[in-house]
């Protein structure tokens, strides 16, 4: 799977559907116009963030931007799926089941290395997230709330917030994240 390809023609589909120039949209999502050409032109992979931006500025959902169409009782592997990470590459990503009309959640495979973090810019109103912890500890902070999350344990929370994934432990910690988008 070519993700920056996706991206580049879902990208240019939605911008042009709300017949918005790259002008446009750089002010919307606060990329630039530069940027988001490249983006277009499936010349970069970009990072979580800078999707997010993006979706955002659209107004859709994060994986709206990955959207490709699926089949029915559709099998994902993880050979199947296309690796994001953050700027720094402490944070990894793998998007098992993106939105798509009939479908209004994404369903992510996280990991965030020892003694790091990951900030993450609010998503869309109303949204929330579902985390699972598979292996290790996670502390997730919001403007308003510090929750702590050992494996096993599991969390919702309202997204529409700036949030931010910590790992204070030694080891990775593997988890699993749903982000709802009530329609």
């Amino acid at each position: 799977m070519d993700l920056g390809k996706i991206i580049a023609f879902n990208l240019n589909k939605l911008r042009t559907e709300r017949s918005l120039t790259l002008g446009q949209l750089a002010k919307l999502s606060g990329i630039s116009k530069a940027i988001l050409s490249d983006i277009e032109k499936g010349g970069s992979n970009p990072t979580i963030n800078t999707i997010w931006k993006i979706a955002n500025g659209l107004n859709v959902p994060y994986t709206r931007l990955m959207e490709v169409k699926e089949p029915d009782g559709t099998v994902v592997r993880r050979s199947d799926t296309a690796e994001q990470s953050d700027e720094t590459g402490v944070y990894r990503v793998h998007c098992y089941f993106s939105t798509v009309p009939d479908r209004n959640f994404e369903l992510f495979y996280c990991e965030l290395d020892a003694e790091s973090a990951n900030a993450s810019i609010a998503h869309s109103p109303r949204a929330q997230e579902y985390i699972y912890v598979i292996e290790g500890s996670l502390t997730l902070k919001t403007d308003t709330a510090v929750y702590e999350l050992h494996a096993g344990d599991s969390l919702v929370f309202s997204s529409s917030v700036n949030h931010t994934y910590i790992n204070d432990g030694k080891i990775k910690v593997k988890f699993m994240v749903i982000n709802y988008y009530p329609y």
